[in-house]
């Protein structure tokens, strides 16, 4: 006998290919939603790692500038006290100064010389004082002029004057104090 189909074959094919279409679609489907979830879920936990990286360098920078800023303070106390030590050496240095210059005065001023005033502004001395003669002020400039501790001896005035009844020069002179070299230091100080 011979037997023939009458169910509709290619429906039954049609509605097989449908069905294996929608099948393979939906795994597509699935597959894309899970590849694009850990595609998601990557890219978070990279940007995720770069915000933790990015906020330990806030932190780190954070510390880094109040490191800075107390750096810089402790310069600026290091160059005050740098400032105040300078003062200090030079107040030591400038200590004896006055001593010095006042023995160069009693060693180097010669006999027939007398000095009415000394004044000191800054590194000059304005000498005035009175002399027997013309002769003594230059012996007295000479005198000055071979002293380590002053220098450049510079006449300002001479004139006729009378005390005690008796004829004198007055005198008014400009030295520089000068310090003197480490010999001469030394020479000084003996």
């Amino acid at each position: 006998m011979i037997r023939i189909n009458l169910l509709p074959h290619r429906e039954l094919k049609r509605r097989e290919r449908r069905q294996q279409f929608y099948v393979v679609s939906g795994a597509m489907v699935v597959a894309g939603l899970l590849i694009g979830v850990l595609v998601h879920t990557v890219i978070a936990g990279y940007v995720e790692h770069q915000e933790r990286r990015n906020d330990f360098l806030k932190s780190e920078i954070a510390k880094l500038d109040t490191q800075i800023a107390e750096i810089k303070r402790l310069r600026e106390q290091i160059d005050a006290l740098l400032a105040r030590k300078q003062v200090i050496e030079s107040l030591q240095t400038t200590r004896m100064q006055a001593v010095n210059i006042m023995n160069e005065f009693a060693r180097r001023v010669p006999d027939g010389v007398y000095l009415r005033s000394i004044k000191q502004t800054g590194p000059k001395i304005a000498l005035l004082g009175y002399s027997q003669s013309n002769s003594r002020v230059s012996a007295l400039m000479r005198s000055l002029d071979e002293s380590p501790w002053l220098a450049n001896p510079a006449l300002v005035e001479v004139k006729a004057a009378s005390v005690n009844k008796r004829r004198v020069s007055d005198f008014s002179l400009n030295i520089s104090i000068e310090a003197p070299k480490a010999e001469g230091d030394q020479g000084a100080r003996k």
